[in-house]
């Protein structure tokens, strides 16, 4: 696996699958008919304690594979099972700071890097050429230290915001770092995010941002990550998700009198439901096999504009199943091995079916309702 720093937005683009696009066959034991939670909540404490050697490649990533283990946690209800003081405390010690507030100015971006090997350490003269945290990365470590309880308003959010305009492009975009990166739906949703947990919306200039967001709905409904490319799940839930926590679409839009959106809310409902497959799941587009993650990318945008009522829950409930490993934790694709990214998905959308023993979720920022509100 290539080392570039990702996020938990990255929906498994560019996979390569087999020519048929279907999973590999595999020897794993048949699944559980039923959630196994106490699995689940082993799982993640493996990897709260020692991930496997497997993760080495994802070093670059840790911030992030941290986020889906913290919050996992606490959507399984076993947040206990964590140092809240320790885990914040580390998380605290990836932001990166300014030597000056002029340097507010030089085009980095003071966030959170997502590693030690991104933190590059000063020269002799105390001077560090790249300091310059990830759009991503401060994602998720705003996430993880909202759901250990960490008062935000207590850090400097004024590095983190004013050197957020840096990233923002003149077509509304974002790049996720200040130099050298691509620029698309996942990160305009992380800016929202950030600046909705941070209580600020000074970092960013939502009306350019939702302008781009609306160059990107195609023209069957969908959103693709950026304007003009196919229409994607996880582009979809950008789109909408950070159009919600901008305040520019109301909750619940199905059950509103009103008669006109910003976005065109039939197609994309019509679009939404058609991504269920036959076997139950969801598919991240059209003609691809379904896949753990989009019963939340799909499932969250349908919880959004008020149409998860409409899905088929019980085939959805079954599919995930199929899904879920004996060592827990769950798969991209029935029959696989698990792994955190897929887990994390997999228990969010646990928690859209209402799975009991699970926390409610929050759709439009990916973690529980409790951490969204600041209960912990």
């Amino acid at each position: 696996m290539a080392t570039r720093e990702w996020n938990p937005l990255d929906f498994d683009i560019g996979e390569e699958e087999d020519e048929e696009g279907t999973p590999s066959p595999s020897s794993i034991s048949p699944p559980l008919p039923y959630f196994d939670r106490d699995r689940h909540v082993a799982f993640l404490e493996m990897m709260y304690n020692l991930m496997p050697h497997h993760y080495q490649s994802q070093e670059i990533n840790r911030l992030t594979l941290a986020f889906f283990t913290i919050s996992g946690l606490h959507l399984l209800r076993a947040l206990d099972r964590v140092d809240k003081d320790s885990v914040a405390d580390w998380v605290l010690s990836f932001q990166a700071h300014p030597r000056s507030r002029a340097e507010l100015k030089n085009g980095q971006f003071y966030g959170f890097h997502g590693s030690r090997t991104s933190q590059f350490p000063p020269d002799e003269n105390g001077v560090s050429a790249c300091n310059s945290g990830h759009l991503a990365s401060t994602y998720c470590a705003l996430a993880i230290l909202k759901t250990v309880g960490f008062n935000l308003l207590t850090i400097d959010k004024e590095s983190i915001l004013t050197s957020l305009r840096n990233l923002q492009q003149p077509d509304g975009s974002f790049m996720p770092v200040d130099v050298g990166a691509e620029t698309d739906l996942r990160f305009v949703y992380c800016a929202a995010a950030i600046c909705l947990m941070l209580e600020d919306w000074s970092g960013m200039d939502r009306e350019k941002a939702k302008e781009y967001i609306l160059k990107c709905q195609s023209y069957d409904g969908g959103f693709g990550l950026m304007p003009g490319l196919e229409s994607h799940g996880g582009g979809t839930y950008c789109a909408v998700a950070s159009l919600r926590l901008m305040g520019y679409i109301e909750d619940d839009l199905l059950s509103k009198t009103v008669t006109s959106s910003i976005i065109n809310v039939p197609l994309l409902l019509d679009w939404c439901m058609q991504r269920q497959a036959i076997d139950g799941g969801f598919q991240g587009r059209a003609n691809k096999p379904s896949d753990t993650c989009y019963a939340f990318w799909i499932g969250a945008v349908l919880r959004i504009l008020g149409g998860y009522k409409f899905i088929d829950k019980i085939a959805l409930h079954r599919f995930l199943l199929t899904c879920q490993s004996e060592f827990g934790g769950f798969s991209k694709y029935p029959g696989d091995l698990p792994d955190i990214y897929h887990a994390y998905y997999g228990y969010t959308a646990f928690s859209l079916l209402e799975e009991p023993g699970l926390n409610p979720l929050c759709a439009e920022l990916g973690m529980t309702d409790l951490t969204a509100i600041g209960i912990i």
